[in-house]
């Protein structure tokens, strides 16, 4: 078999898939390693396993040229100097970080990697894990560079995104760090050097800054509507021509698969348990049980009484429903002893019902996620619409 320049392990994931197509693009012979096979036959069949924006097009033109080679076992990674781990970093029953990811990923890559191979890091981890992966994989006979590159993109956005924005790139030796701006160089992007600890830090001060202006705006929102107060026009008079706060963001559920789980990493790290974090965790999470709350104050009692949620996934134009606060919703109304009507134009899960079935049963109509799909819907006046969000064009509704 033909040498590999790189190979991406967790290649068939949000992150490593679209990596690996922008390195494929620019000329790399890449190698995708993923353990789900199923994952890897649907990218061998021509198909994206996940939404993501003008994917499908490049992955078709891609397949033709060789440069993609798909593969389930870790043997592929002793054939290229360059191995790119893009693993999920869970945080654990204590909301602490969890390094058993990691122990495995070791174990598994430490028998393939060639002497002196250059590992680069690409999911946010806990300040540390890259020494901490260093030692073990030396410890095991590995002569390798480590580097910690985070991945920055946001999902829906990845091509776009992996070509235009900076790159960082955590290193704590001068070689290490030469050898992966050099990767990362032939996409064309702008590199920016750091030790490891601070690229670390970096990535997860980068989400959890973002959790907490998410947080902000929610808390807000729960001011003014605990107080009869139209939010809508308090948004709009803060915003109008007013620059200092054009970044305050509407409300809305803040989830997915980072930014709760990297506050809460932020949080362990810190000596005092970083309480405006906890705090921002406390009203993003807190928001379905308040949605929950007002509607029981409203009608009394929610027994009996159908209520519609519009979109599962955990933000728009997505089919991916990793932490999404539309389920807690949909928990918290049943709990209520609601019937729950839940559809999504875009997940696929056999408890979800047509949108038409949802708007004609539905009592109450929740407005999980701003899918575009859900714009200018009309529900006529029998119908209690709750939209957070103000995406449905009369406002923000509760």
């Amino acid at each position: 078999m033909t040498d590999l320049d790189v190979v991406v392990l967790g290649g068939g994931g949000h992150v490593g898939l679209p990596l690996s197509l922008v390195l494929a693009q620019a000329g790399l012979r890449v190698g995708v390693f993923d353990t789900n096979a199923r994952t890897l036959d649907t990218i061998r069949a021509g198909r994206m396993p996940f939404l993501e924006e003008g994917a499908d097009a490049l992955l078709a033109e891609l397949l033709p040229t060789g440069r993609l080679e798909l593969s389930d076992d870790a043997a592929m990674l002793a054939r290229a100097d360059a191995v790119i781990v893009v693993i999920g970093t869970p945080v654990d029953e204590f909301l602490g970080p969890s390094m058993t990811v990691f122990e495995k990923a070791v174990d598994q890559i430490a028998p393939h990697l060639r002497d002196g191979a250059l590992v680069v890091l690409r999911s946010t981890v806990y300040p540390g894990t890259t020494e901490y992966v260093t030692q073990h994989l030396a410890a095991r006979g590995c002569r390798v560079d480590v580097v910690f590159c985070p991945e920055r993109i946001a999902e829906g956005h990845a091509l776009e995104e992996l070509g235009s924005l900076p790159q960082i790139v955590g290193a704590d030796t001068d070689r290490a760090a030469e050898r992966a701006e050099a990767l990362f160089g032939r996409m064309a992007v702008q590199r920016v050097r750091t030790t490891t600890r601070e690229a670390e830090l970096a990535k997860l001060l980068t989400n959890t800054w973002r959790y907490m202006k998410f947080a902000v705006a929610n808390q807000f929102f729960m001011i003014a509507h605990q107080a009869g107060i139209d939010y809508t026009n308090v948004l709009r008079a803060i915003r109008e021509d007013y620059p200092r706060a054009q970044d305050l963001p509407g409300p809305g559920f803040a989830a997915g698969p980072c930014l709760f789980k990297d506050t809460m990493q932020l949080a362990a790290f810190t000596a005092d348990h970083f309480p405006i974090g906890q705090s921002a965790m406390q009203v993003n999470e807190g928001l379905p049980a308040y949605i929950v709350s007002a509607l029981e104050r409203r009608y009394g009692s929610l027994h009996g009484r159908t209520v519609g949620i519009l979109g599962m996934a955990f933000k728009a134009e997505s089919d991916d429903t990793r932490a999404s606060l539309s389920f807690k919703l949909r928990k918290l109304l049943a709990w209520a002893g609601a019937r729950v009507l839940c559809t999504d134009p875009y997940v696929v899960d056999e408890r979800l019902v047509p949108l038409e079935q949802v708007v004609a049963e539905s009592e109450v109509i929740v407005l999980g996620v701003p899918h575009r799909a859900y714009r200018g819907l009309s529900f006529g006046v029998e119908r209690d619409v709750v939209d957070i969000w103000g995406a449905l064009g009369d406002g923000i509704r509760l």
